[in-house]
């Protein structure tokens, strides 16, 4: 005798997708033709066409916890295949938007990163904090004066790092809290749906999953075995080499500064200073590419939360250089601006991380390890 399920639709699931970008959701059918397409899905167990009968179903718990709606880059084969127009690959990205509001804390911080309304609000919060903390520990002068343009004159280094290294310690805390859950979970539906053989996960061989991936995700492998939008691989790879590159960038920074005490601003031949500025063009060029795809390609669903990224990106980049460039041009007060400008965008990347589409890096990246640690053919 089969067994028995009993199952209960979560109907607010099934809006709540629909409105992030899966409003075609209803018109699958079931057919199978996602999975057959999709280069990149497992023989185990392939997606999406589970995915699709669960969401169709409003089974939050079965999706939000599947570490395969990771697995899928959205490359499009499904959605064009798609006898139906039913859209398989924008139905899984607006699933992956439920799960990064699902998963990080506080969840209202998240209702509001991912609400066009109150970006103003969040713009704010950075600037507020930073002419707040700036006055009362004196160390934002309004007259900084002097004949060269120093950033540090204006906006102290000790005043960024204030705001800052918190900043950045709030984005690691919110990831640690969510992937503690998320990968429990993932863990759990693998068991249930009998992807994996593993009872329990062990660090040491997590680990060692992730040292085995990370070749393949800067290659973007995956990106490449995609057919119908495979010309979105550079643009990402820019995007991604362009934020590792400044990440290099700054750490270098902060040890000459904090341990060797040489202080800005660096010489333009400093080899540091052109990774930066290479780093600063790829990303600029790259969120450009990756908005001009969004904007030609009318039959692909573009959200808020995709424009929020972009324009984050696009922001940090254009104002990273834009600060140089004044700087170097001797116009003080507009270079002071641009500056400030900047480490808004700066502190929002860090704080608003956790919640935006920009946390699939961290998500996808361990879905992807798991899959290696799960040894899923």
């Amino acid at each position: 005798m089969a067994d028995t399920y009993f199952v209960e639709p979560d109907l607010d699931f099934i809006d709540e997708v629909s409105a992030l970008g899966g409003s075609d959701l209803k018109k699958c059918f079931q057919c199978a033709t996602c999975s057959v397409a999709c280069p990149i899905s497992p023989d185990t167990k392939p997606f999406p066409r589970k995915e699709m009968i669960a969401a169709s179903w409003g089974l939050k718990d079965r999706l939000i916890g599947n570490g395969d709606i990771w697995l899928c880059h959205n490359c499009g084969d499904c959605s064009t295949l798609c006898p139906r127009g039913a859209k398989p690959g924008d139905v899984l990205a607006a699933i992956r938007s439920y799960a990064i509001k699902e998963y990080a804390v506080p969840k209202k911080l998240g209702e509001m990163v991912n609400d066009p309304k109150k970006l103003p609000i969040l713009l704010a919060i950075p600037a507020v904090i930073f002419i707040v903390l700036g006055v009362i520990t004196g160390l934002l002068d309004f007259t900084p004066g002097g004949s060269e343009i120093i950033h540090d004159h204006f906006f102290s280094t000790w005043l960024v790092d204030l705001c800052m290294i918190p900043a950045s310690m709030w984005a690691v805390v919110v990831f640690a809290l969510s992937l503690k859950r998320f990968i429990a979970d993932i863990h759990a539906n693998a068991l249930l749906e009998g992807k994996t053989k593993k009872e329990k996960i062990e660090p040491i061989g997590f680990v060692q999953a992730l040292i085995k991936i990370i070749p393949g995700i800067l290659k973007h492998d995956k990106f490449n075995e995609c057919g119908e939008n495979q010309d979105r691989t550079t643009p990402h790879m820019m995007v991604l080499f362009g934020f590792i590159g400044l990440f290099i960038v700054t750490a270098i920074f902060f040890v000459t500064l904090y341990i060797f005490q040489i202080h800005g601003p660096y010489s333009q031949l400093n080899p540091v200073k052109w990774l930066g500025n290479i780093a600063g063009v790829s990303l600029v060029i790259g969120s450009g590419l990756m908005i001009k795809t969004r904007l030609t390609k009318k039959d692909e669903v573009s959200t808020y939360q995709d424009w929020f990224l972009l324009g984050l990106a696009m922001g940090l980049g254009v104002t990273g250089l834009l600060s140089e460039m004044t700087r170097l041009a001797d116009l003080a007060w507009f270079s002071y601006t641009i500056y400030f400008i900047h480490l808004i965008f700066v502190f929002s990347m860090f704080v608003y991380l956790p919640y935006s589409k920009l946390a699939h890096i961290v998500y996808r990246t361990v879905a992807m390890t798991y899959k290696e640690y799960s040894e899923r053919t």
